[in-house]
């Protein structure tokens, strides 16, 4: 018995009474010896009775004590055996060794003596990440596994229903959604009111109808926009039909002999109304820096999936917002001490092109200017321009490498990115960090990625090139400034070759752009000159051709050699020569480059939209001129993907 028990029948406090009843005992027989004997008399039994009491005590206790344990010890057996939590013992090899009837009358099999993936595949992988909770999937059941490893023994505990209530709860969460008529004011002006009425109202009938379908709650807040209510469960199913409305909407307005689109954007995964509103408002101009005809879908984690996107942009540019653009950039550079122009990685003409149209409008509000080159990382294709620029001593000395150009860096230095609002893609992403004010003017879609806090970002994915912006640019500068003729050529040289010498993305302005610069002093035979390629050049690229072969719906797929490497603008080159074959609508061109990464150039003529096809692979561009690279596959691996993109996309796949 625990001494802390036995110690209340012989601690010091009864040890101090039976003194002093000796003691008075002993006292009254010295005085009266018949009262003292009955004093030790009494006391002899009041010991006596407390020794009995002691006996009776632990008896009893001890009694207790075995009946309790008895009956923890079959509570502890009926838990196991009885209560609804599977419990696996299993050895340092993972073999299972014991199992309680619970988890026994899960299994089909006998699981004694056989290795954990018995019970499932996904449990053995579960284990080797380390995680002491996770999720598993036997049957029809979710069971949440608690996993002991000092124990070797995991519990497994039904979740089914926990599961339902929380997978009920996300597919009712709200999403806000704000749906936008893209061009609604440029196809509806200059039109008479009954014609606009007819139209505006026979989309107004398809929203409703699909609004209705859905279980949707859709409110126009302005002639050209609406805002949708709805829940996850609802974005699911629309997901699901890979947002059929926007083609419905242009059918019904393409029988009115007009092209009105729609965008959509959406915002889900917040609880809070106001929150939702802004992911919606920021998927929305996501989905029209884009190009608009599209959906994006933005989440609380920051990631966006795309939709639609099938159709060739509208041009809507107006030479108003370029004029307002061109004046705001002029304060802006007047009010820095210097200006740094960079375009992107491995930068093609267009981006140089720019570069030097932006070193310009600096020059002629007289502040110094220079442009970022990494001379490791130069377009094989631009070779020829450089040399020329090396050669014009006033206009080379402005160009500096990123180092230099960190050092020229101040306070009030302002820097412009053109051709690219990718961090990631800009030649030093690490300048972006060190100035307070940047520029971005760009002509490609926006993507995910894009510059934080830029002061100005002039994007039209409208317009043929970068060029063909920054050109504008200049017109309304209030100086006026004078470009000699390279200056002048090299703008021409990117705006000819993002063109294909005008024969894609080509719009009024883009004829507008180039009369101008030959005007300035443009030398087209000077940019044939620039763009001629060496003869082992134009063999190498007639081999990745002759490769070529016809997968589906028109689209030709070009594999380079093994272990043979390509530079990044003769696959590109490669793919447009394809696109000139009959019958190819789109071409993709799969090849090794020097760095041993999987190049593939995607071009198209405008009925596919090769951009979403390279986006779901990690890459962007154009509707009809599109990149991605891939890592850690091999080309066939490589051509496998492209081909299950393919087929995601003829199926309306969406687009990240």
């Amino acid at each position: 018995m625990p001494n802390f028990l036995t110690r209340r029948w012989y601690g010091y406090h009864a040890v101090v009474l039976l003194a002093i009843a000796i003691l008075l005992s002993g006292i009254l027989t010295y005085y009266q010896w018949q009262l003292g004997a009955a004093g030790f008399l009494l006391t002899g039994g009041a010991v006596f009775y407390a020794v009995q009491a002691r006996a009776r005590f632990e008896k009893e206790l001890t009694d207790y004590v075995n009946t309790l344990t008895y009956r923890v010890n079959k509570a502890g057996e009926e838990a196991v055996t009885r209560l609804p939590i599977g419990m696996v013992l299993y050895n340092e090899e993972g073999i299972i060794q014991w199992v309680n009837p619970y988890m026994a009358a899960l299994m089909a099999n006998e699981t004694l003596g056989e290795p954990l993936s018995v019970i499932s595949e996904d449990l053995s992988e579960m284990m080797e990440e380390d995680e002491q909770e996770f999720l598993l999937t036997l049957g029809s059941r979710k069971y949440r596994v608690v996993s002991e490893r000092n124990e070797r023994l995991l519990y497994f505990f039904n979740a089914t229903e926990e599961q339902e209530i929380k997978e009920l709860f996300e597919r009712d969460k709200t999403v806000i959604g704000l749906v936008f008529l893209d061009n609604y004011d440029e196809v509806t002006q200059g039109m008479e009111d009954q014609l606009r009425s007819r139209l505006l109202t026979k989309v107004t009938d398809v929203l409703n109808s699909w609004s209705r379908e859905q279980d949707i709650f859709l409110r126009r807040i302005n002639s050209d926009r609406f805002i949708a209510i709805f829940n996850e469960d609802a974005l699911y199913n629309l997901e699901q039909s890979r947002f059929t409305l926007l083609d419905e909407v242009r059918d019904v307005t393409a029988r009115e002999k007009v092209s009105l689109t729609l965008s959509i954007g959406i915002g889900s995964g917040h609880s809070s109304p106001r929150e939702l509103g802004a992911l919606a408002q920021s998927s929305l101009d996501l989905a029209l820096g884009r190009g608009g005809d599209q959906v994006a879908i933005k989440q609380a984690n920051g990631k966006v999936r795309f939709y639609g996107g099938k159709s060739n942009a509208v041009e809507k540019r107006t030479r108003v917002r370029a004029r307002v653009i061109s004046h705001a950039i002029r304060d802006f550079v007047k009010e820095s001490d210097r200006v740094i122009v960079m375009g992107h990685k491995n930068p093609d003409m267009d981006a140089i092109g720019a570069a030097i149209g932006m070193l310009k409008i600096a020059q002629v509000n007289n502040k110094d200017a220079f442009i970022v080159l990494d001379p490791d990382n130069v377009n094989h294709s631009v070779h020829k321009l450089l040399e020329a620029i090396q050669d014009h001593d006033d206009l080379w000395a402005n160009f500096i490498t990123p180092e230099e150009a960190r050092e020229e860096m101040t306070e009030d230095t302002l820097l412009v990115v053109v051709d690219t609002h990718k961090p990631s893609l800009c030649i030093d992403a690490k300048l972006l960090d060190r100035v307070e004010r940047v520029i971005v003017i760009d002509h490609h879609r926006r993507g995910e990625e894009f510059i934080e806090d830029a002061v100005l970002v002039y994007m039209e994915p409208y317009a043929s090139s970068t060029a063909e912006l920054v050109t504008e640019l200049l017109e309304y500068q209030p100086n006026h400034p004078k470009l000699d003729v390279l200056e002048a050529t090299a703008l021409l040289s990117g705006i000819i070759v993002d063109t294909k010498s005008f024969a894609i993305r080509t719009g009024s302005r883009t004829f507008d752009a180039a009369s101008y610069l030959k005007a300035q002093g443009a030398d087209t035979t000077l940019v044939q000159r620039l763009m001629k390629e060496d003869l082992d050049h134009y063999v190498r690229r007639a081999k990745l051709v002759e490769s070529a072969s016809i997968y589906t719906a028109g689209t030709a797929i070009a594999v380079g050699e093994e272990n043979q490497s390509y530079n990044q603008v003769l696959i590109a080159q490669a793919a447009d020569t394809l696109l000139t074959m009959n019958n190819v609508v789109a071409s993709f061109v799969i090849s090794e480059l020097d760095d041993g990464r999987i190049s593939i150039s995607a071009r198209s003529l405008g009925d596919v939209n090769v951009q979403v096809i390279m986006e779901n692979m990690n890459g962007g561009g154009h509707l009809t001129n599109a990149a991605t690279q891939l890592t850690g596959m091999s080309l066939s691996e490589a051509e496998e993907l492209l081909k299950e993109k393919i087929d995601d996309y003829f199926e309306g796949g969406e687009t990240s």
